[in-house]
C-alpha cells in the first residue's frame, strides 16, 4: 500500500479514565508511523469530567459525534450510527476500530450501513458489561447483541488475558478471534512529582506520620465506594491512624460524603474531587487501595505502581495482569472490605514493605503498558489484517 493507512477510530466519550488516554496515545503514536487517524468520539456524560484535552496537547483532533453517549436510548443510537456511517463514507478508513461497549455497537454497525468498500472491523474491549450490571433479561440480551457483532469484527482485542478468557467463557467469540494489546500510556508525564512531599503534607493538613490510603476514580456503582469507608473504620479499630484521600468525582459523591459525615469519619476523609493533575495526589499516598465490582484493566493502579505505591485491589477483569500478587500488592475478593484492611494495616507497619513494593511495581508497569509497545503491537495487527507483510499472528499478540 503506497499511501497512509486510513483509520477510523471510534470511542463513545472521552471522559477520564484508561480509554481516553489509550486511544489518544494510540492515534498519535500511529500518526507519526504515518497513518491518518480520524478519531470520533461522542458526549461526555453530565456529571463526567472530559479527557479531551490530552487529545489537544498532543495534537489529536477529535471528531464530535452528538447523540453518541453511554446511557441506553435506541433512537440516539440508530442515529448516531447513520451520522458515523456518513463520515465513513467520506473517509472511506482501511480500519474501522471501536473502543468500548456503545461505540462497539454504533461503530460496527455503522460500518456495515455505509455500504461502501467494507473496511477491516477492530474492536477492543476494555472491559465489558456482561456480567453485574443489568439483571438476567438484559445480560442476556447484551450478550446476545455482542456475539452477533462479533461475527461482523475482524478481529476482537482484550486489555488483558483475564478479560479475554472471560468473554470467550461468556462465548462472545471463540479464542482465536481475540489478540490481546494491554493499554498503552505515557506514565512519566502523569505521576512525576519533583516537589516536597512533606511540604504538600503541611500545606493539605496531614501529620507526617498518618497513614494516606488513595483512592482514585469516577464515584459510580460499580467502583463500590461505600467499602472505601467501611474499610476505614475497619483501619481505625485496627489502630491505625489512617486519613482516605479520595480523588474523583461521580454521581455518588454527595451520597459518600453525607455517609462519611453519619459514620463519624468525615474527618478522616479528604474528597478532592476531579483533579487534571494526579502526580502530587499519588505522591502523597502511602498506599493506594481499588474496591471495583468489575474492571478492564484500572488506569488508577497502574498510575500508581508508576508512582511507587504500594497497593489493595479487588480481583476483577484485568486487575491481576496488573498487579503481582505479594510483590507490587495484595489481591482481595470484592467486598471482602476485611481483607482490604487487614492488607492496609499490615502496609502501614511495614514501611520497608510497601516501599520495596512500589519500587517492583514502578519498574513492571513503565515496560508493561509504554505507548511505544501499544503502537507497536497495534501497528503490526494492522498490518496483519492489511495483508501487509509479516504481520503477528492473534495467538503471537496475546502472550505479549
Amino acid at each position: 500500500m503506497t499511501r497512509p493507512i486510513r483509520v477510523l477510530r471510534v470511542i463513545a466519550r472521552l471522559n477520564v479514565g484508561g480509554p481516553a488516554l489509550h486511544v489518544t496515545y494510540l492515534a498519535r503514536g500511529l500518526a507519526e508511523r504515518g497513518y491518518e487517524t480520524t478519531l470520533v468520539a461522542g458526549d461526555v456524560a453530565r456529571g463526567e469530567e472530559s479527557m479531551a484535552f490530552v487529545a489537544d496537547r498532543v495534537g489529536v483532533e477529535v471528531v464530535r459525534l452528538p447523540g453518541l453517549s453511554r446511557e441506553l436510548s435506541p433512537v440516539r443510537d440508530a442515529v448516531a450510527a447513520w451520522r458515523l456511517a456518513r463520515i465513513i463514507r467520506a473517509v472511506r478508513p482501511d480500519i474501522v476500530h471501536t473502543h468500548t461497549a456503545k461505540a462497539g455497537a454504533v461503530g460496527r454497525a455503522a460500518a456495515l450501513l455505509a455500504r461502501t468498500r467494507r473496511p477491516v472491523v477492530v474492536h477492543t474491549f476494555h472491559g465489558h458489561v456482561l456480567r453485574g450490571y443489568f439483571g438476567r433479561a438484559g445480560t442476556l440480551l447484551f450478550r446476545a447483541i455482542e456475539t452477533v457483532l462479533a461475527r461482523a469484527t475482524d478481529r476482537l482485542i482484550a486489555v488483558s488475558p483475564e478479560v479475554r478468557d472471560e468473554l470467550v467463557a461468556l462465548h462472545v467469540a471463540p479464542r482465536d478471534k481475540f489478540s490481546v494489546i494491554r493499554l498503552g500510556i505515557e506514565l512519566e508525564p502523569r505521576v512525576s512529582f519533583d516537589g516536597d512531599v512533606a511540604e504538600l503534607r503541611r500545606r493539605t493538613g496531614i501529620p507526617a506520620d498518618r497513614f494516606v490510603v488513595g483512592w482514585f476514580g469516577r464515584m459510580t456503582a460499580v467502583k463500590r465506594t461505600d467499602d472505601l469507608l467501611t474499610m476505614l473504620a475497619g483501619l481505625r479499630v485496627r489502630g491505625v491512624d489512617a486519613l482516605l484521600l479520595l480523588v474523583g468525582d461521580g454521581d455518588d459523591r454527595a451520597r459518600l460524603e453525607q455517609r462519611a459525615h453519619d459514620l463519624g469519619l468525615a474527618r478522616s476523609c479528604l474528597f478532592l474531587g476531579y483533579q487534571e493533575h494526579v502526580a502530587p495526589w499519588y505522591a502523597l499516598c502511602d498506599a493506594v487501595v481499588l474496591t471495583s465490582a468489575s474492571e478492564g484493566t484500572p488506569v488508577t493502579i497502574i498510575e500508581a505502581l508508576a508512582a511507587g505505591r504500594a497497593v489493595v485491589a479487588t480481583r476483577v477483569g484485568g486487575v491481576p495482569d496488573v498487579v503481582d500478587e505479594g510483590e507490587t500488592g495484595f489481591l482481595v475478593r470484592p467486598g471482602d472490605t476485611h481483607a482490604i484492611a487487614e492488607r492496609l494495616e499490615l502496609l502501614a507497619r511495614q514501611p520497608e514493605r510497601r516501599a520495596e513494593m512500589g519500587r517492583t511495581g514502578r519498574e513492571r508497569v513503565l515496560r508493561r503498558y509504554a505507548v511505544e509497545r501499544l503502537v507497536d503491537d497495534v501497528d503490526r495487527l494492522y498490518r496483519e489484517l492489511l495483508g501487509l507483510g509479516d504481520g503477528a499472528t492473534s495467538s503471537e499478540t496475546s502472550r505479549r
